[in-house]
């Protein structure tokens, strides 16, 4: 018995070397083929995935702020400082999106990505920004151009040669991936357009928590509503609710939509103070999680426009 005893040990010391030897030969392996991909690091979502459908296998990426999270007010953590260090391009928004506690600049210049040769790319270069309204913020960017889909165009083509540049062996790579990206958001956008438009124009009021539709109202038509024009400043004040509370009844506003990435209190406030009810969740600031509704860009602006179009063509 001692010796079949003796024996089963040795087997299970093989067993487990050899898995370990196996564990550490695939993540070698799998390093290696790290080693050949650019290295990536986004700051949010949206622009995650917009880059992970030009950059293809050719990209390894890093995206900053979680999913369902609010990419205005991120705070980085130490290894979202190294890897942007060690990355080989970085993405962000602009725009007035990162400018929440001034944390992207802080991590830019933490991470020694602050000279002209850093690969340090703004997504939404070239979009005509949209300005905020309200009183203290009068005049800065709003920072929601990816809601509207002809935007996510402006952003693809930006992505791509900014990834030509990074790498440019790969040039004709990019340019094939970003090309069929762009008819998949072309024909998106015709579809939301077609949609939007069956919905009565008197019921085009589009009520949310944050100002985000701005963008997209200027697209397919729409009246934008809100509580707080912009996530990181002030946030559902007696003031703000009693403002909208007003333009739902005097606009007789037929339902309401709650942001995925915000508190939903203030939402649930308006809702009871005017027995309009909350419609749906809709996607702003962040993509569903992987697995679940919205979780790509493209299956995020189909799901808002679905939402749109069910609760105000009542």
């Amino acid at each position: 018995m001692k010796k079949l005893s003796i024996l089963f040990s040795v087997f299970i010391m093989a067993f487990v070397l050899g898995a370990c030897n196996k564990g550490t030969a695939t993540n070698e392996a799998l390093s290696e083929q790290s080693k050949d991909k650019v290295k990536v690091v986004t700051t949010y979502s949206i622009v995650y995935d917009i880059v992970k459908n030009v950059g293809g296998d050719l990209v390894d990426i890093h995206s900053l702020a979680p999913i369902g999270s609010d990419p205005h007010q991120y705070d980085p953590l130490p290894q979202d400082v190294v890897l942007t260090t060690d990355a080989d391009v970085v993405f962000y928004n602009g725009l007035n999106l990162e400018e929440g506690n001034s944390w992207f600049n802080k991590m830019i210049e933490t991470a020694g990505k602050s000279g002209d040769d850093a690969h340090v790319y703004q997504a939404s270069e070239g979009v005509k920004p949209m300005l905020l309204n309200s009183e203290d913020h009068r005049g800065e960017e709003d920072p929601h151009a990816w809601l509207d889909a002809r935007n996510g165009i402006i952003y693809t083509e930006n992505v791509r040669d900014a990834l030509k540049k990074v790498d440019p062996t790969h040039s004709e790579t990019y340019d094939t991936n970003a090309e069929k990206y762009i008819k998949e958001i072309e024909a998106v956008h015709t579809e939301i357009k077609e949609k939007m438009d069956s919905i009565p124009k008197e019921k085009r009021i589009l009520v949310t928590s944050e100002g985000a539709f701005k963008y997209f109202s200027s697209a397919y038509d729409f009246q934008a509503a809100y509580i707080w024009e912009i996530n990181s400043h002030n946030e559902g004040t007696p003031d703000q609710i009693k403002s909208i509370v007003s333009t739902v009844l005097d606009e007789k506003v037929p339902a309401l939509f709650l942001e995925t990435s915000v508190d939903p209190r203030s939402m649930e406030m308006v809702s009871r103070e005017t027995k309009v009810p909350i419609a749906g969740k809709i996607f702003t600031d962040s993509l569903g999680k992987p697995g679940a509704d919205g979780d790509t860009y493209l299956k995020m602006l189909k799901w808002n426009a679905d939402m749109i179009y069910e609760g105000l063509s009542k």
